[in-house]
């Protein structure tokens, strides 16, 4: 489990650079290998929902009372700014290691504009984007580099965040019922 950076070394625990290497090695011999992930989302009322992802504990969305909910816990959106910022912060974590970078803090800010009126398809359905329009991200870094060389690992990681790319361009998507 990662911990938060030390007091005796101050820098964030690493990841194993061995683990990533055999990482990087078992992509470059099936450059075409696609992983199919999963989550099953249970609605348990009002507009909290259990998302069930692995074995893990289930990840709660709901939304918070201005949008009628109960505020216990993050809403779609905000969930999903989550999972932008955490794809960004393990890329970054991850190539600093590959490039022999000591990382002493990372934190990745995140905000993003969406126009609410639509109300789920139930109000103001007048010609609108729909989703965010505009998400901005800040990253505060600090490692044993020169800023210049951290200001090109973020342009390099933002490029290859699976996550960010999910935000930036269409996606095929299908919905059916079962």
């Amino acid at each position: 489990m990662s911990q938060p950076a030390t007091a005796l070394t101050g820098c964030l625990a690493p990841i194993s650079k061995d683990g990533l290497d055999d990482l990087i090695a078992k992509g470059k011999a099936d450059p075409k290998a696609v992983k199919t992930l999963k989550c099953k989302t249970v609605a348990e009322g009002r507009f909290r929902h259990a998302n069930y992802i692995r074995n893990l504990e289930p990840y709660i969305v709901d939304e918070p009372p201005g949008l009628l909910g109960d505020d216990t816990a993050p809403n779609p959106s905000e969930a999903s700014l989550a999972a932008l910022g955490s794809c960004v912060a393990v890329g970054l974590h991850a190539n600093a290691v590959a490039r022999g970078i000591q990382v002493f803090k990372l934190e990745v800010e995140l905000e993003g504009d969406l126009n609410i009126t639509a109300v789920w398809g139930t109000g103001d359905t007048s010609e609108k984007p729909v989703g965010f329009t505009d998400v901005r991200i800040k990253v505060d870094m600090e490692g044993d580099c020169p800023k210049e060389e951290i200001d090109a690992l973020v342009q390099h990681v933002i490029q290859w965040s699976p996550v960010f790319n999910t935000f930036s361009r269409p996606v095929n998507m299908v919905a059916e019922t079962m």
